[in-house]
């Protein structure tokens, strides 16, 4: 892995080529503009680990092109021989983040289709995997461009919009979930202004989204997560729209620590709460969100800001790095494939039939 200059105009946090990639570090945002190279699966599981990569559909993307990095240096002779290694790199990945399916998601689709090729050569399987990557990054921004437009008609001209943590670019493959809705509601000629949650700990909110957002030149006011309550009393807040890490079944959301304190809030003041989603985070293999599983991260996330103490040393700290909205408390949900309300269990099914 090596630090490298990127001449970008697009807010594109992943860029393949030549057999390499390069991610946007969103751990130094907004202070600094930092792009970092791989081309080893392991450096891109230590990259979502660590959070270099973030967001649901981004993570989705880097796992798929590390899984074709593992695939490429595999050395095999027999196509059952390469499967059992490609099966090792993929659970590799799977571990860096327990929460955000659309991780398993892209490592699934990555050993089908290995497993769909195994009568290729394994030359030609590899050549195979490395399109199957390329074709997953792809297709997360045209299907994030279609979900914005799906979402679009539910922000109304002049609202004043409420997000929670980053469902933008940045979390994605280049255009977002949340934001994305956003975006394309200003395409359509909507006059918007955003209100962006801190997002403790790691304030995607502050970082990331008022960054992405000011560049985008759409309105943007950055508040601390215990002001958004005071500002739903003042009629302040017309609308919230969230991404999402998973969904289960039943229409619950599992999204970044935080989500369910702006869902109960916006429930108490009769402000529509919007989750903003591809089909690819939907988990309809889980009944309801108390199956999701939580991602508990590291005590110094709450202990220091900035690389400084801020807590006294050695207090015991909880870190739950995500929790889940009650299916009752989501007023829609917004995907590619259409907007779901009310019954959430037979609507989000219905989505893939469509």
């Amino acid at each position: 892995m090596m630090a490298c200059p990127i001449d970008t105009k697009s807010i594109r946090p992943i860029i393949y080529s030549a057999g390499k990639c390069r991610m946007l570090d969103q751990r130094k945002l907004p202070i600094e503009e930092l792009w970092l190279e791989y081309d080893q699966y392991q450096e891109v599981a230590e990259a979502i680990r660590s959070m270099v990569v973030r967001g649901a559909p981004a993570i989705g993307v880097a796992a798929a092109i590390g899984a074709w990095f593992g695939a490429r240096d595999i050395e095999a002779k027999t196509s059952a021989e390469f499967m059992q290694q490609f099966e090792a790199i993929c659970a590799h990945l799977a571990a860096t983040r327990p929460t955000a399916i659309n991780l398993c998601w892209a490592l699934e689709r990555m050993k089908s289709f290995a497993q769909a090729n195994l009568d290729r050569s394994i030359q030609e399987l590899k050549i195979g995997l490395e399109y199957e990557a390329f074709a997953i990054a792809e297709e997360d921004d045209r299907l994030n461009r279609k979900l914005g437009k799906n979402g679009a008609r539910l922000i109304p001209d002049g609202a004043r919009v409420l997000t929670h943590c980053n469902a933008g670019a940045l979390a994605t493959g280049g255009y977002g979930t949340a934001l994305g809705v956003l975006r394309a509601a200003v395409e359509a000629g909507k006059t918007i202004s955003v209100i962006a949650d801190e997002t403790r700990p790691f304030l995607q909110g502050a970082r990331l989204t008022a960054w992405e957002l000011q560049r985008d030149n759409i309105p943007v006011t950055l508040i601390c997560d215990n002001m958004a309550g005071y500002l739903m009393s003042k009629g302040e807040i017309d609308c919230v729209i969230v991404g999402a890490d998973r969904i289960a079944a039943n229409g619950d959301v599992a999204n970044k620590i935080g989500t369910y304190t702006v869902a109960v809030l916006a429930k108490e003041h009769k402000i529509p709460f919007y989750v903003a989603a591809p089909l690819s985070t939907l988990d309809l293999s889980l009944s309801d969100g108390s199956l999701i599983p939580i991602e508990e991260r590291d005590a110094r996330e709450v202990t220091h800001v900035g690389g400084i103490r801020i807590a006294p040393e050695g207090v015991p700290v909880r870190n739950p790095s995500f929790d889940v909205t009650p299916a009752r408390l989501v007023s829609a949900i917004i995907t590619e494939a259409g907007v779901v309300e009310g019954d959430y269990r037979q609507g989000l099914a219905n989505l893939f039939t469509r």
